[in-house]
């Protein structure tokens, strides 16, 4: 029996497998404005709030990243994110729903929290049929615009904790694919921080970011806790 009373985990490169699509309408967005994109900064912002991201993106490539460039980046993000899925359907990764089912049936409370906004979220989970109630598949979402700040702030984590009912850290496992979902996890104070590697990073690149353990994928969660 696990101490652990919530997991809470990433989306998009983590728990569901969206073909990258999110990095290409991120940097795409930007960079139809005529401002450059380093590979690096894309990744450094990539699990954040998109509206911060798209924000820095365009100060880094030496645009002034206007308050009005940036809300037309934004919606340029969104339409872009929705013809590309159009085409490649987002899944969840392999092991992620039976590794989700599998921790609810012990009793633990799963959530997903996620830089994107509730628009873009919501359409997304549906056409993966996640649902959030009693006997579904998650207990919990908490989107970035829903908080005072995205990670690598901690306030998801805690929302996701006010909305299933558990009080101390103590019990929580927080799970990404990006250096920021770590850094959130360790700012929370949960008691386990895992990177996951089915994003772009390698074990290496989560050294120092407050990772409690690195595993392949969410698939291991459970094994990892000692359970199934």
């Amino acid at each position: 029996m696990t101490d652990i009373r919530l997991a809470a985990f990433d989306m998009a490169g983590t728990t569901i497998d969206e073909h990258g699509d999110v990095y290409r309408a991120l940097e795409n967005c930007v960079t139809e404005t005529g401002t450059p994109v380093d590979a690096a900064d894309l990744q450094t912002w990539m699990g954040t709030d998109k509206v911060e991201a798209i924000t820095q993106l365009l100060g880094l490539g030496g645009h002034a990243g206007d308050e009005a460039t940036v809300a037309a980046c934004f919606d340029r993000f969104r339409a872009l994110l929705a013809e590309y899925y159009a085409v490649h359907p987002p899944v969840g990764l392999p092991g992620a729903e039976d590794a989700l089912r599998t921790l609810g049936e012990a009793g633990v409370k799963v959530a997903l929290t996620t830089g994107f906004s509730a628009d873009v979220a919501g359409p997304l989970l549906d056409s993966l049929g996640w649902k959030v109630g009693e006997g579904e598949l998650l207990d919990a979402v908490v989107t970035s615009d829903e908080v005072a700040a995205g990670r690598p702030y901690p306030y998801m984590i805690h929302r996701a904790m006010e909305r299933t009912g558990v009080r101390s850290v103590a019990q929580v496992l927080v799970a990404g694919d990006t250096v920021v979902d770590a850094q959130a996890g360790a700012a929370s104070g949960a008691a386990q921080v895992v990177g996951v590697l089915t994003g772009a990073l390698t074990a290496e690149d989560f050294a120092g970011s407050g990772t409690t353990a690195v595993l392949g994928s969410v698939a291991e969660v459970p094994a990892h806790l000692g359970l199934g």
